[in-house]
Parts: C-alpha cells; sequence; structure tokens
C-alpha cells in the first residue's frame, strides 16, 4: 500500500505532532535501555532541519485511562534529552492547558514531550473526542511508532485521519523492510517459526505457508509437528490437541508448494537447566523420559542449505530454550550463517519479535541482518497477513 512519508509533506513553520514508540525499560527512575529513544532520533532531527516543531506523543506502561504517577512520561525526559542533545520541554497533560502551554514555551530546535496518551481512558477507546483534542495541538501528523501500528488508538489511527499526515524515517524503514520481505521479496523465500505453542501462531503459519516458499519450525512448535506425524516426544512440550490443526497446515503447504522443514536431530534432556547432561538423538528417537530442548547439528547443515539456496528470510521465534546452555547451540549457528549469507550480499534479512531479537543479539548476528524491527505485536500481525489501523490511516 502507499503511505505518505516526510519527503511529501512541507514542514516548515508548522508543529508536527509525532507519535513515537518510547515505552523504554525502567529500574529505580532509570531507564535501562534506551534503544528505543536512540530510533526516534532520525525522525526528531529530519523534522527541526525542515523548520518544524517536535512535540512527540506516546504512552508508557498500562495506565488503564488513570493517572499513574510512577507511569508518566517525566520519568523518561532526562534519558530523551541525553540521546537527542537537546532541550525537551514536558506538558503535564498531552490535550488541553498544559500541552497547549509546553508548545507555546518551546523554541526552534527544542521538543517537546506530552504527558502519557493512556492516562485518558479515550486513547484506548479511540475516542474521535480525544483525536480532536490531540489534532488542534498541531498542524500535520508524523506516525514513527510501528510498534504501536497494530492498535487503533486516538494517538496512532484517529488523529491520522485529522491532520495531513506521514511516516516518519523509522516508520518508514520498517515499511520498506516488511514489504522487501513478504510484499514483493525476491524469492526464493524461507520463513523461520519458533516459540513454545502453535495456538498462539496459527495465523501466522497459516498466511505463511501460501506466501513463502519454505517454512521452517522449531522451538516446541515442531514437538506438536512431530506428535501429528505420529511421532514420539518423550517429556517434550507438545500441545498434542492442536495435532489436527498441524496436519492442516501441513496439507495447506503441500497445496501452495510450500515445503515444511521440521528438525531431522534433536538435542534431549532430562532436566531443562543450563549444562544439563544431554544427547543428540534422531528426531524419531527422543527417549520417553527425556525432553527435547533444542535442534541438532544436521537440522543446522540441512537449514544452511536452505538458506544458501534462498534469497529472502523472514525470522521469528528462536529454534530451541536459547535462553539457557548449550539449548541455544542451533538458533546461534543458524542465526550465524544468515548473518553470513545477508554480510556477502546473498541473502535479504528480516527478523522481529522480543524473543527473536534477544536471541539474534546472543548469537552476535543481529548487526548483520538487513532489518531487525523492534515491533513484537505489530510484527507478527503483519506476517500474519493483518492490515495494520496505524499504517493503512497513513494511505
Amino acid at each position: 500500500m502507499a503511505w505518505k512519508t516526510i519527503d511529501d509533506m512541507g514542514m516548515a513553520g508548522k508543529t508536527a505532532l509525532v507519535r513515537v514508540d518510547i515505552n523504554v525499560p525502567m529500574e529505580a527512575g532509570v531507564v535501562t535501555d534506551a534503544t528505543r529513544i536512540e530510533k526516534i532520533k532520525p525522525t526528531v532531527e529530519d523534522l527541526i532541519a525542515r523548520g518544524a516543531k517536535v512535540v512527540l506523543l506516546a504512552h508508557f506502561d498500562r495506565p488503564k485511562g488513570k493517572v499513574v504517577p510512577e507511569m508518566s512520561l517525566g520519568h523518561v525526559k532526562a534519558a530523551l534529552e541525553a540521546a537527542l542533545g537537546r532541550k525537551v520541554v514536558f506538558g503535564s497533560d498531552c490535550i488541553g492547558a498544559p500541552a497547549k502551554a509546553a508548545i507555546a514555551a518551546a523554541h526552534q530546535g527544542d521538543v517537546v514531550l506530552l504527558e502519557n496518551t493512556r492516562f485518558h481512558p479515550g486513547e484506548e477507546k479511540n475516542d474521535p473526542a480525544l483525536a480532536a483534542e490531540l489534532a488542534a495541538l498541531g498542524d500535520v501528523f508524523v506516525n514513527d511508532a510501528f510498534s504501536a501500528a497494530h492498535r487503533a488508538h486516538a494517538s496512532t489511527e484517529g488523529l491520522a485521519k485529522l491532520l495531513p499526515s506521514a511516516a516518519g524515517r523509522l516508520m518508514e524503514a520498517e515499511l520498506k523492510a516488511l514489504e522487501a520481505a513478504l510484499g514483493t521479496p525476491v524469492r526464493p523465500v524461507v520463513a523461520v517459526v519458533g516459540g513454545a505453542k502453535v495456538s498462539t501462531k496459527l495465523d501466522l503459519l497459516g498466511n505463511l505457508v501460501t506466501k513463502v516458499d519454505h517454512l521452517v519450525i522449531g522451538g516446541g512448535m515442531a514437538n506438536t509437528f512431530l506428535v501429528a506425524q505420529g511421532i514420539e516426544v518423550g517429556k517434550s512440550l507438545a500441545e498434542r490437541d492442536m495435532a489436527p490443526t498441524a496436519l492442516e497446515i501441513i496439507g495447506k503447504a503441500k497445496a501452495a508448494g510450500c515445503t515444511i522443514h521440521l528438525p531431522v536431530d534433536v538435542v534431549v534432556a532430562r532436566e531443562f537447566k543450563a549444562g544439563a547432561a544431554n544427547e543428540t538423538v534422531a528426531a524419531t528417537a527422543c527417549p520417553a523420559d527425556a525432553m527435547i530442548l533444542d535442534a541438532g547439528p544436521k537440522t543446522v547443515a540441512e537449514l544452511t542449505k536452505v538458506f544458501g539456496a534462498c534469497k529472502t528470510l523472514i525470522w521469528n521465534g528462536p529454534l530451541g530454550a536459547f535462553e539457557i546452555e548449550p539449548f541455544n547451540a542451533a538458533t546461534n549457528a543458524a542465526a550465524k550463517v544468515a548473518a553470513d549469507l545477508t554480510k556477502a550480499g546473498a541473502l535479504v534479512s528480516v527478523a522481529g519479535g522480543g524473543d527473536t531479537v534477544a536471541a539474534l543479539n546472543q548469537a552476535g548476528a543481529a548487526a548483520d541482518f538487513t532489518f531487525i524491527s523492534t515491533a513484537g505485536g505489530a510484527f507478527l500481525e503483519w506476517m500474519e497477513g493483518k492490515v495494520l489501523p496505524g499504517v493503512a490511516a497513513l494511505g
């Protein structure tokens, strides 16, 4: 779909309301990871360079429509000033007199940060009245919060319908990367989907088998597919009641010409703990008293061949219990292969989702992927083929 960017709009002398995601982790009042704040810097700098006054709209945590002091965006102000290298003027509300006063007090080059949009019950209800009050504060709307784009909220979808709207630089980068991976990808395309449960990723799997050439299934999900094919998995995590659904997905993939790849060998242990005694066995030979905690080296060798034959990779979820050694080996090895192919220019690689980003960082592979999405739910819903309200409203 088409969407406008900052390049399509005149910004000089305008007040730009910019929806960002700076919902960062904090401990004892201090931001512990400023990645999301760093990510909005290109949009902020670009808008200021074009002569706009930048007003940031954001949510923080889940106050559920009430004013919760611990969830005030005021706690993020210092980290924002440090990352942007600019003065930040804070407004004690995102609408009304406090918001207007903060905007009026800001000089050219300053950034205005308004209070948590979710302090208002109308935010998550996409209340037109709240959207109108927000719109009254500015001239243009820039959405730079792809990670909140799957929510039809007043500050994401409602506002976009009331002002000339465009995607910010981070949103633009996300959308271009995703379009390159699933919209109009260079084929063949391989998707890696891991995680614990098939039941949480049914829509995802159902959509992917019609869009990709190869689907790699890992983690606890793979055990469910093995069970569906009559293979015993001992004490492994598996959703046995989902076996019929797994068979349906296999059938749908076959009809669509998509090859599903399951582990051919697995690493098993009797205990779920770091450094547990383990052995590698064929996927068909899991002992009755053991559990599958990772894919084995033969599986990684198979994936290396698949990755090497493909031009585009989409990755969501680990191949094993990557949080504990040595059951991170398959995820680390496969991620390294994908990173090396990307670095060599042979593969376009896009990854997203919380566990995925953590796993790729742990593997030391994230930096060499073409694009790593910081979004969780929005990335998944996009992979499921769903329309994201915050993106659609920019069209």
